[in-house]
């Protein structure tokens, strides 16, 4: 096995979510020639991926996806986003840092450990393929669920996302908030633009709201989380012509929201703004996942026992960033940690992962897993 091939393989492969596309063909059989048990299980538009090795003691899962988010502009790459080319020790490619290269560095290690080790432990591999897409797809909760109605149980969750921020392995995240968003229709009257006595412009309805919302202090944060935090990512109105003022205005907007928020809270807040502006509205909700945050600290002190042992170094723990699979696993009380890359190119043009990080969270994953046999 080749860290730097199998990590071009499957970038190579346009796995955009919610479709593994063959990456999993791949995978498996890496996996089935280290003697692991492999299962397709498909939810919905979605096929994941879960392989064990072992049949006693407590379960470790590595937790990953092989889906990738679109290239955007092709042209803008310096190298094509699917061609997995290396260039000053960077492997080039849409998913080459979120996260094919960190599933890779894992199956390495698993390869190394598990033909100089005995195992007294279990190992899962659990990938999906929409990480990155939307809930209507399919994620891993139905899955989880089924794993856990047939007795199956996850102790250690290692999840690959990318949590490096400016040097491998210089930060950990044991928790992660919460993702809720929400589609505003603002409905006003349409009409010509030269009677402003017979329109009322939603436009204009929306310049008092944004500015409340930019400026409200919704929570503190704590010491695990940051405050949380609502961002606008799309508003859309008009006819298209220049004399019309458009009857409705669509605005899309997230909250990314620590413990300190509930989602209903959060919501109640809200609709108490629109109120308190008197607007003409429809609002439609959804959860993506609630704040996650792994308080007992065994499985937090191994991997840091690992990164020392590795770089020299311990890694800050930071719960920023966006969502994770990770927020899934609570469903199984599992002791969580993300461990990955840099995240400097994740959804990037040009997004790449230097193969000297990938070599060194293999050494990092595989001083973890010796350390959970001892």
């Amino acid at each position: 096995m080749n860290l730097e091939n199998l990590t071009k393989q499957l970038i190579q492969i346009e796995s955009i979510s919610p479709n593994d596309a063959g990456c999993f063909d791949i995978l498996e059989s890496e996996l089935k020639e280290m003697n692991f048990s492999c299962e397709r299980i498909s939810y919905k538009n979605v096929e994941n991926l879960y392989a064990v090795i072992g049949s006693q003691g407590p379960t470790l899962c590595f937790l990953g996806h092989t889906d990738v988010v679109p290239t955007g502009p092709e042209d803008q790459w310096t190298h094509p986003p699917f061609s997995g080319e290396t260039h000053d020790d960077h492997i080039y490619g849409r998913g080459a840092a979120d996260m094919k290269g960190n599933i890779c560095a894992f199956i390495e290690a698993l390869d190394a450990f598990l033909k100089t080790e005995k195992l007294d432990y279990r190992i899962a591999v659990l990938l999906t393929s929409n990480e990155e897409g939307t809930p209507e797809d399919g994620f891993i909760d139905e899955l989880l669920e089924e794993l856990k109605a047939r007795g199956e149980t996850i102790d250690y969750c290692l999840v690959g996302e990318p949590s490096s921020s400016l040097k491998i392995a210089d930060t950990i995240r044991i928790g992660r908030r919460g993702s809720l968003s929400g589609k505003l229709k603002i409905i006003g009257k349409q009409g010509h633009i030269a009677y402003p006595e017979k329109i009322i412009n939603p436009i204009f309805l929306v310049t008092d709201l944004i500015k409340i919302l930019k400026e409200k202090k919704w929570d503190s944060g704590n010491e695990h989380f940051q405050p949380t935090s609502f961002q606008i990512s799309n508003i859309n109105s008009g006819t298209g012509a220049g004399n019309i003022v458009p009857g409705e205005l669509i605005m899309d907007f997230n909250f990314r929201f620590c413990s300190e928020s509930s989602s209903e809270d959060l919501i109640s807040s809200f609709e108490e703004i629109l109120n308190s502006l008197d607007l003409n509205f429809e609002l439609d909700w959804s959860l993506s996942g609630n704040p996650f945050l792994t308080t007992k600290d065994f499985f937090i002190k191994k991997i840091i026992s690992a990164i020392k042992n590795v770089t020299g170094k311990e890694p800050l723990i930071n719960n920023g960033g966006g969502t994770s699979d990770g927020r899934f696993m609570t469903a199984m009380n599992a002791e969580i940690v993300e461990l990955g890359p840099l995240n400097e190119s994740i959804h990037k043009i040009d997004e790449n992962v230097s193969l000297a990080d990938l070599k060194t969270l293999r050494d990092i994953y595989i001083n973890l897993l010796k350390n959970l046999s001892t």
